[in-house]
C-alpha cells in the first residue's frame, strides 16, 4: 500500500496530548473507510511517519484494535483486517459496562467507610444551626418528593451539611469528590420506585440521632442508608 492512499485518507499528525486514543480514533476510521477484510495494514514505521508518534504509541493502539477483533496479527505477513463479527462489538461493551461497575463498587465502598465515621463526628459536633439546616434540607427533600421530583441537590445538601458538622476540612473535601463522581448512579436510583422515599426515612432516622447526640446511632444509621442505596445503585449498573 502506496503512501498516497494513506494521505487520502485524511490521516494527521497528532498532539501528545490524548496520543493513545486519537490513534486508535483515526486507525478505525481509516479500517472502515480503505480497507475490507484480509487487506494488510500498514507497517508500523509508515504508522509512526504519517501520525508523528512514537512507535509504542502506534503499536498500542494495534493492540487495542486486535483486542476489539477489528484487527489480527499473522505470523511472518503482518497486520490484516478481520471480517467484522458480534463478538467485535460486545466484547468492548461488555468490559466497559464491567469496569464501570467496579468502579462504583469501589467509590461506594470508599463511601461507606467515610460517612458512618462522619455521621459519628456530626452528632458530638454539630452545631444548633446546622442541625437546623439540615432540618430544612429535608423539608425541601420532602416537598419534592411529594410532587414527584428527583431530589438530588437536596440529598446532595443533606450529606454535606453532615460532613461540615463533622467539623475536619479533608473529609468534607473527599465527600464533595465522592458525591460528584457518584452523581449520575445516584440520581439514576434515585428513579427507581420507592428509592426517594426510603432515602428521606434513612434521612431523618440519621437526623433524629444528630438531634439527640447519638454517635452511635447516627453512625450505625447512616450505615444502614448507605447499604440501601449500594443495593439499588448496582443493580442499575
Amino acid at each position: 500500500m502506496n503512501t498516497n492512499t494513506l494521505s487520502a485518507s485524511g490521516l494527521e499528525a497528532i498532539p501528545r496530548s490524548r496520543v493513545y486514543t486519537k490513534v486508535v480514533e483515526q486507525l478505525q476510521v481509516y479500517i472502515n473507510n480503505k480497507l475490507k477484510p484480509g487487506d494488510m495494514l500498514p507497517s508500523e514505521r509508515e504508522l509512526v511517519r504519517r501520525f508523528g508518534v512514537s512507535r509504542s504509541s502506534i503499536r498500542d493502539a494495534i493492540r487495542s484494535l486486535e483486542v476489539v477483533g477489528l484487527l489480527e496479527p499473522r505470523q511472518g505477513i503482518g497486520t490484516v483486517v478481520r471480517d467484522p463479527s458480534a463478538d467485535a462489538v460486545v466484547n468492548p461493551v461488555a468490559s466497559a459496562l464491567l469496569q464501570k461497575r467496579r468502579v462504583i463498587d469501589e467509590l461506594l465502598d470508599v463511601r461507606m467507610i467515610i460517612e458512618p465515621a462522619l455521621a459519628r463526628r456530626a452528632a458530638l459536633h454539630a452545631s444548633a444551626a446546622q442541625i437546623a439546616e439540615m432540618q430544612a434540607i429535608l423539608s425541601q427533600q420532602e416537598e419534592k418528593v411529594l410532587r414527584g421530583e428527583l431530589a438530588t441537590e437536596e440529598d446532595s445538601a443533606f450529606h454535606y451539611t453532615i460532613a461540615l458538622a463533622a467539623d475536619n476540612s479533608v473529609m468534607l473535601k473527599l465527600t464533595n469528590v465522592l458525591m460528584d463522581l457518584l452523581r449520575e448512579a445516584r440520581e439514576r436510583s434515585l428513579q427507581v420506585g420507592g428509592r426517594q422515599e426510603k432515602s428521606l426515612a434513612a434521612h431523618r432516622r440519621i437526623l433524629s440521632a444528630l438531634k439527640q447526640g447519638d454517635a452511635a446511632a447516627a453512625e450505625a444509621a447512616m450505615r444502614r442508608h448507605l447499604m440501601e442505596i449500594e443495593k439499588i445503585v448496582l443493580q442499575k449498573f
